[in-house]
């Protein structure tokens, strides 16, 4: 009864924008051309949105976060809307937090804690922090709400028979890519759940961040760690959106701590593919001497090393303008499903070769976030999947750029960016595996390779064995295409066939109402046959932008 109750609750809040969505596409949700939506009606929309999420719970809170960064699924203003959504709610009482700890760690709060301060620092969706003082030390005390499990469990049920439906109703790329964030989600969730796995994640941070001076994360107390309970260091320092007074006083350079962010983000991502999967400015505290705390390390995304080199050949292979070396590595990070057609990606990969090269060219200072939106926008017009990779390298870029542009509205990202990746060019290098001789064995291997295909190519021309074949998307649209004129050809012999009847039978029975009906049915099919939709003609692969007033092409 609760799950049936819930799953209503659920529907009754969401479809009404699942409907929208659906409306802003084909009218008739099926057939007819995309509504017309002003930017304002997409506006209220997303405000409504956030707010029904919100609304929904923890669950939809968390989801929603993820999605705020899911430019192939929701475009603007939706993004912004929900990226608002804060991670905090109405803490639950001291006795039920007690409680929990003296479960998981067998004894007292009184005799575990020599101080426990009931009113928590912080009570975010899945947990909620106490300062305390343990063994002489100040500790922070990170504890998992009491029900929060059986409630998550239950939400992600109820999304994924709706996600399941929604896949056989409306097959397109972005339910599959939303279809995935949720997956993605199921397996994070259960994790950040499990204590035991954040204390895990610190000690390997720790780990491979051991020779880097001036970056750490809290020191976690194993003894005092549980499945629902992690006890770990009270690190004071400042939130780096909150560092004004340190820099108008010289005590910290601006510039020393965008380098030191940037670097540490950089090396986690494709140096030791390691990432901290939550970047955000409450996350990352500065102390007095500049020394970066990394916070919260529930959520954690390993980057192997074969996304890592793809990551970086798309970045060369866009520096050197190489389409089809673009698109290569777009298939094998899995962006590109199967069954599109390479000459329609063809098209998205020139889009996005055509926003970085505008990027290096242009006149004046180029923000990194517009770079970034122009580039997300790509993702949502065209049929591609945005791996959760690059998901989370975004997200640092953006997040590296607001913390500079707060505090320098004219800070250049991109630039600056690129003079960090430029700095450690050869580290980056060394992590790929791409030696020197590494290298020039693949140029090698890769010339014989061609010889032998321009060799088999020759070979199969003088045996006359070449033969052409159509891509079957090709043929599909060829086959829409003779469909459509059939039947224009059909209905415009049926229209005259209609008129000569009717002037016959007219002029046998001079009955006007005859004349009448006949020649205009005739006149309908005429008219069906000049205005039969010409969207039929498209390729249904092409996800136009059915709920975006504006584009930046």
């Amino acid at each position: 009864m609760k799950r049936l109750a819930r799953g209503v609750s659920v529907l009754v809040r969401l479809s009404p924008f699942a409907l929208a969505f659906l409306r802003d596409r084909r009218r008739w949700v099926l057939v007819g051309r995309p509504a017309a939506r002003t930017e304002e009606h997409h506006r209220r929309r997303a405000e409504r949105l956030r707010e029904r999420l919100a609304a929904l719970g923890p669950t939809f809170v968390k989801l929603a976060q993820l999605l705020s960064a899911r430019a192939d699924i929701l475009p603007e203003p939706y993004l912004g809307e929900i990226s608002k959504l804060q991670d905090q709610v109405p803490p639950d009482p001291a006795e039920r937090i007690r409680a929990v700890i003296e479960a998981e760690l067998g004894r007292g709060v009184g005799e575990i804690f020599q101080d426990f301060d009931d009113q928590p620092l912080a009570a975010a969706s899945l947990g909620q922090v106490h300062r305390a003082r343990i063994e002489g030390r100040d500790v922070a005390v990170k504890v998992l709400r009491p029900g929060v499990e059986e409630a998550v469990a239950l939400d992600l049920d109820i999304s994924f028979r709706i996600l399941f439906w929604l896949n056989i109703l409306f097959p397109n790329h972005h339910v599959r890519a939303l279809t995935n964030v949720v997956r993605e989600f199921s397996v994070r969730v259960r994790a950040e759940m499990d204590f035991r796995e954040e204390a895990e994640n610190i000690a390997h941070f720790k780990r491979i961040f051991a020779g880097v001076p001036k970056v750490r994360a809290p020191d976690v107390l194993s003894a005092y760690t549980a499945r629902r309970v992690l006890v770990m260091e009270y690190c004071r320092g400042t939130k780096i959106d909150r560092l004004h007074p340190l820099f108008a006083s010289g005590r910290l350079s601006f510039r020393q701590v965008m380098v030191r962010v940037t670097e540490t983000y950089l090396r986690m991502m494709m140096v030791d593919g390691f990432m901290h999967a939550d970047p955000h400015p409450g996350n990352l505290l500065v102390q007095d001497d500049g020394t970066l705390v990394v916070l919260d390390w529930g959520a954690v995304l390993e980057v192997p090393r074969w996304t890592r080199d793809s990551i970086l050949q798309i970045a060369l292979a866009l520096s050197r303008e190489d389409i089809d070396g673009v698109i290569n590595q777009m298939y094998r990070l899995g962006m590109i499903s199967p069954e599109v057609s390479r000459g329609e990606i063809r098209e998205a990969a020139t889009e996005i070769l055509r926003i970085v090269k505008r990027a290096r060219t242009t006149n004046r200072r180029q923000l990194l976030q517009e770079l970034l939106d122009e580039l997300l926008d790509t993702f949502y017009t065209w049929p591609l999947v945005l791996p959760q990779e690059l998901v989370y390298f975004f997200r640092a870029a953006a997040l590296i750029e607001g913390i500079a542009f707060h505090y320098d509205p004219h800070f250049d990202g991109l630039s600056f960016i690129q003079e960090v990746v430029r700095a450690h060019q050869a580290e980056l290098t060394r992590s790929m595996g791409q030696q020197p001789a590494q290298l020039a064995k693949n140029l090698v291997d890769e010339a014989q390779t061609a010889i032998r295909s321009v060799r088999e190519l020759v070979l199969r021309a003088e045996r006359e064995e070449l033969r052409v074949r159509l891509h079957p998307r090709d043929a599909q649209s060829a086959e829409r295409f003779l469909h459509l004129q059939a039947r224009r050809l059909l209905l415009s012999i049926f229209a005259s066939t209609t008129a000569l009847i009717t002037a016959i039978l007219f002029l046998a029975l001079r009955n006007w109402w005859i004349l009448g009906a006949g020649l205009s049915l005739a006149l309908l099919m005429f008219v069906v046959v000049l205005f039969i939709p010409t969207h039929l003609l498209e390729n249904p692969l092409r996800h136009a932008r059915g709920i975006r007033t504006g584009n930046r092409r």
